[in-house]
């Protein structure tokens, strides 16, 4: 049995549910439950603004000594520009908008001015310098200068320049040159080509008067003598780099023009080439000096012609021989010289001589002898020989209409064809031993592999999650507060206290419903004697409610306002 009456309920006033009577009808839990969950907004909140203020740093200097660090930070202290330290200090950062226009006013101050000094040192000259200091600090200012100019380098991490200046004067009479040294220090995994250690060395030389190019020594940091002149065996001792990059030019060269010939004919990716050059990289000097065999008289040139005659009077005897006893034997038969010259004397002769004439006449003649001399200097760089190794893929060849392409080898004819035209690409010289080996065979197929990345791993993707992971994750812990803390709160409140509905809604009370709740023990059964006192409380609200509904319905409407 259930009884059901009617009774008329009016709407509470607006004034009585405001807010601060709301949160004085709530019990002490469900206030603290509330504020915390209003601190811990207040605290996202504050964190979010507090980061999404904090600007972006980027690096302004790297690398920079104590000096020019202090310095540095005192200059943007003095700007009021915010800046912080990186782990180590090794790097000073401010706020990314204003990396440049920090840079440019420490430029105007001269910051940093890095651990070299140059000509500055030249403005700190005190009064009563001597004239040595003075072309001391000279000597340091230039040095430091070339030392700035070379760390300008991409390639060089540090240098130093030592500098030997000797002092000039006008009574010697050879006057000493002048000498540099310089020692790089080179980032990891760099190297400086000859262009390069050529440019140090003019930048260097064409600094100092008078310094010639070749009194300039550069070395690394590992003691090793990166500047050979000539007369220290530097040219053409051993392999040079730019050799094998000469060598690499050529190669390539020829490549190219067999891939850009072939590749219209059986389409591109569809031919492999390879070409090995040998170059001569030596310098020869060759002299031949050839004579000709001697020609007759008449054809001769005559280099020098000498004339010698001597005569003497009749009558006019001159004593022959050698004094002493053979010169006093009688004379004998003298007999006529061979060939204009004089016998030798002899005892007999000494005295035939002396009552006759006696002449000499001598002729000498010299012919110019015929020589050839021929000097050959080979040059550096002539190709000895070339090898070309030449793959060509089968070409595909349709059976008929609706039909896959078959790939097909080629027909002996058009690897002749093909092997001629790559001939004359290298310029094929058979008695110079190039050779070229053409091959026909198919190309493995493989699946290329997708270069994409995945949507995750783009770097667009990830700098858009970080560019949106701070706003959604304080929208995230807003929601999470509001739904686990405030709503709970909220819920439960409009559990306990349902309004009654407005006017002419009915109040049901249902008297035979047997009401279930967890506080309270089952039902007793009807055998027990005595009844449990919250059996009898509820009997007596059932009879009350049954009795003057209006009353239980006021006492309902003044739980609900809150009175």
């Amino acid at each position: 049995m259930s009884a059901v009456a009617e009774v008329p309920v009016t709407p509470p006033a607006a004034a009585s549910n405001g807010l601060l009577q709301r949160l004085t009808s709530l019990d002490r839990a469900a206030r603290l439950r509330l504020g915390a969950a209003a601190g811990l907004l207040l605290a996202v909140l504050a964190a979010a603004f507090f980061f999404g203020r904090q600007p972006d740093y980027r690096v302004l200097f790297s690398g920079l000594n104590d000096k020019d660090g202090g310095a540095i930070v005192a200059q943007l202290a003095t700007m009021n520009v915010p800046y912080k330290y990186t782990e180590g200090g090794g790097a000073i950062m401010v706020p990314a908008d204003r990396v440049h226009d920090v840079r440019l006013r420490l430029a105007t101050q001269g910051l940093p001015k890095g651990s070299v000094a140059g000509f500055e040192l030249m403005e700190g000259n005190r009064f009563g310098v001597t004239q040595f200091q003075e072309r001391l600090n000279f000597q340091r200012g230039l040095e430091g200068e070339l030392t700035r100019s070379i760390q300008a380098l991409a390639s060089v991490q540090t240098a130093r320049v030592h500098l030997a200046l000797p002092n000039q004067n006008g009574f010697f009479r050879e006057q000493q040159k002048p000498s540099a040294s310089v020692l790089l220090g080179l980032y990891p995994g760099r190297v400086l080509d000859r262009t390069q250690l050529a440019g140090i060395v003019h930048l260097v030389a064409s600094s100092v008067p008078e310094l010639a190019p070749s009194a300039v020594s550069v070395l690394d940091d590992t003691g090793k003598l990166l500047s050979q002149t000539p007369d220290m065996g530097g040219a053409g001792s051993g392999v040079d780099a730019q050799q094998l990059a000469y060598v690499q030019l050529i190669e390539q060269q020829y490549a190219r023009r067999i891939l850009d010939l072939l590749e219209p004919v059986v389409g591109k990716n569809n031919v492999k080439a390879q070409v090995t050059a040998e170059v001569d990289f030596s310098h020869t000097e060759q002299t031949v000096e050839q004579h000709k065999p001697n020609l007759a008289l008449d054809a001769s040139a005559v280099r020098s012609q000498q004339v010698v005659e001597t005569g003497g009077t009749p009558g006019a005897a001159m004593p022959t021989g050698v004094p002493g006893a053979v010169t006093n034997q009688p004379p004998q038969g003298s007999t006529a010289p061979i060939n204009g010259a004089n016998p030798a004397p002899t005892a007999g002769g000494a005295q035939g001589g002396a009552g006759g004439a006696q002449g000499k006449r001598e002729s000498i003649t010299n012919y110019e002898v015929d020589k050839t001399t021929q000097v050959t200097r080979g040059g550096a760089g002539a190709i000895k020989r070339v090898n070309a190794a030449v793959v060509v893929n089968y070409q595909p060849v349709s059976e008929g209409p609706g039909k896959p392409p078959v790939a097909t080898a080629l027909t002996p004819e058009q690897i002749e064809q093909m092997t001629a035209l790559v001939r004359e690409t290298i310029g094929f010289n058979k008695e110079r031993g190039d050779s070229v080996n053409l091959m026909n065979a198919p190309f493995l197929v493989e699946e290329a592999a997708t270069g994409e990345q995945p949507l995750w791993k783009q770097p667009e993707t990830i700098e858009l999650a970080k560019s949106l992971g701070w706003p959604v994750g304080i929208s995230l812990a807003v929601a999470l507060i509001l739904l686990g803390l405030v709503r709970p709160v909220l819920k439960g409140r409009a559990a306990d206290r349902q309004p009654p509905q407005l006017q002419g809604a009915q109040l049901n009370a249902v008297e035979g419903e047997e009401l279930q709740r967890p506080a309270l023990p089952a039902p007793v059964q009807a055998q027990e004697l005595q009844p449990t006192p919250e059996q009898l409380r509820l009997d007596e609200a059932r009879q009350l409610a049954r009795e003057n509904p209006v009353a239980v319905a006021s006492i309902l409407k003044t739980w609900v306002n809150g009175e």
